[in-house]
């Protein structure tokens, strides 16, 4: 089982990185499962259900959220219909959508939950014990889990990763749009990477315009953070494969494609 995921869309841009090189990634490394992070597909913040459309369009499973899955309010109107949208499995109780789906590959049965954590984000409920409850739900029907979890702060993801290594086949985190170069199969078999980075601007300060975060760090002025619409552009994520018949990772490859770092099919 080869499981593509392609970290937080941000913006148009993220958006044009996706219809353009997704066709070519599934065409180059045959995913049985492909995972896209759309918390930010939509200006930056959020997700429409146009977009959210469109990436199953263009070859996405399943959508993942993260901490900005509210921003655009129509979400309220379609969360709930969208069968292949995940959002982070530790929102309260009551909360719209849910934190966990199944993809069924010939039938055999991937999980793929979405968590988010409470370090430097707001405090929604425990994603440990919450992981704890989904795990158990999961296993009753497969051993294949892969799990994108949404966190800022670098420890927490590394805490998720080894609290879960050899219950999950895979711990992916997203959140900080900086690709991180340790990803690994932990030693119980689980793939682990801190975060799987942004796709979207390449020439930007986490995919804003660099001037407003600069006039930000300079002058401590409040600014507007815009995506980065008019420069290069960049995608990131990772192929995580996995033994069918024990969940475990068996292998994980960072996958980077930007002007520096050019697509090779």
């Amino acid at each position: 089982m080869k499981i593509l995921f392609i970290g937080d869309i941000a913006g148009s841009p993220g958006r044009d990185m996706i219809k353009e090189y997704l066709p070519k990634l599934k065409g180059k490394y045959r995913p049985n499962v492909t995972i896209v992070n759309g918390e930010n597909a939509a200006s930056g913040k959020g997700i429409t259900e146009k977009i959210y459309k469109q990436l199953l369009e263009w070859g996405a499973d399943v959508v993942t959220m993260g901490n900005h899955t509210w921003d655009k309010k129509e979400i309220f109107e379609f969360i709930d219909q969208a069968k292949k949208m995940i959002r982070p499995a530790n929102f309260p109780e009551g909360t719209p959508g849910k934190g966990i789906v199944f993809v069924n590959i010939n039938g055999v049965e991937v999980a793929v939950i979405n968590m988010q954590g409470r370090t430097f984000l707001p405090a929604i409920d425990d994603p440990f014990r919450k992981m704890d409850e989904l795990v158990t739900e999961a296993k009753k029907r497969t051993n294949i889990i892969f799990v994108d979890f949404h966190g800022e702060a670098t420890s927490e993801k590394q805490a998720m990763g080894w609290y879960l290594d050899g219950k999950v086949s895979a711990v992916v985190g997203t959140h900080t749009h900086t690709q991180t170069a340790d990803e690994r199969i932990l030693p119980e078999g689980t793939a682990y990477i801190t975060d799987a980075g942004m796709t979207g601007p390449y020439d930007s300060i986490l995919g804003v315009e660099k001037e407003a975060v600069l006039k930000k760090f300079l002058t401590s002025l409040p600014v507007r953070f815009e995506i980065d619409t008019t420069g290069r552009k960049q995608l990131n994520g990772v192929l995580v494969s996995i033994d069918n018949k024990t969940g475990s990772a068996v292998n994980i490859e960072r996958i980077l494609i930007n002007d520096d770092h050019p697509f090779f099919s």
